[in-house]
């Protein structure tokens, strides 16, 4: 029962990312972290606790950028940790991932990443999404193929967002909620319309397999070919 939440727009993306958060406790968590863009730096900081707690202790609403995503976990690959908190990372500073769902076949991309030079630092499936998106943009240089790819690549539910360094946030879904939410100011990405209902009524319920690309201004959908696709706007009920 995780919850993620990711923002893009003209407004400081700490803040609300943390009261983003704290609407989606219901889900049930032992972890939290979040990451903000700041000059293209992507800042990383989690631990285990609530969302008020380790807000507090790492002082997450100070965190720079008008980009950055949140996550609070519940543990499944790997133990309750300040690592296996997510964001996870890659190789490089470069990508930022949070993840709900279970990568079913974790062990053999891992195994496979790991070969080819790839260095893990958590226990978590989900740390295998950031460095496929790694190794696949290093060999495609292009974000909507190497996403397109890695999704192709990952059997089992998921729903995931990631930050670049250049940022873009992106994120699609397979049998886990991911909904964008467009505000005056930017752009939302949560796994719950409770994430940004605080601040837009407007969603977009991404069909399975869509991909999310949110550049500059612009929101981009693409399917699992890389063709672009239109989805229907649904104003969801203040009450």
């Amino acid at each position: 029962m995780c919850s993620i939440i990711g923002y893009k727009g003209n407004a400081f993306a700490a803040p609300l990312i943390v009261e983003s958060l704290k609407k989606m406790e219901y889900r049930g968590y032992d972890s939290v972290g979040i990451a903000t863009l700041d000059n293209g730096n992507i800042l990383v900081k989690k631990g285990i606790g609530k969302v008020a707690q380790v807000s507090k202790s790492l002082h997450f609403k100070n965190m720079p950028g008008q980009t950055g995503i949140g996550h609070t976990r519940w543990a499944t690959h790997g133990g309750i940790t300040d690592i296996n908190a997510h964001p996870h990372g890659a190789c490089t500073s470069e990508i930022a991932v949070v993840h709900n769902g279970i990568i079913e076949n974790y062990k053999e991309l891992k195994k496979d990443l790991v070969a080819a030079g790839h260095t893990f630092k958590s226990e978590t499936d989900s740390e295998v999404i950031a460095h496929l998106i790694e190794q696949n943009l290093s060999q495609v240089n292009d974000k909507v193929q190497a996403v397109i790819q890695v999704c192709n690549k990952l059997e089992g539910a998921y729903a995931f967002v990631a930050i670049f360094g250049d940022g873009t946030i992106c994120g699609s879904r397979y049998d886990e909620p991911l909904i964008i939410g467009l505000a005056n100011d930017g752009y939302f990405i949560s796994s719950d319309v409770l994430g940004f209902l605080q601040y837009t009524d407007r969603a977009i319920f991404l069909d399975n397999k869509d991909i999310a690309f949110i550049t500059g201004k612009n929101l981009h959908l693409y399917d699992s070919s890389g063709k672009v696709v239109s989805r229907d706007i649904t104003q969801v009920a203040w009450e």
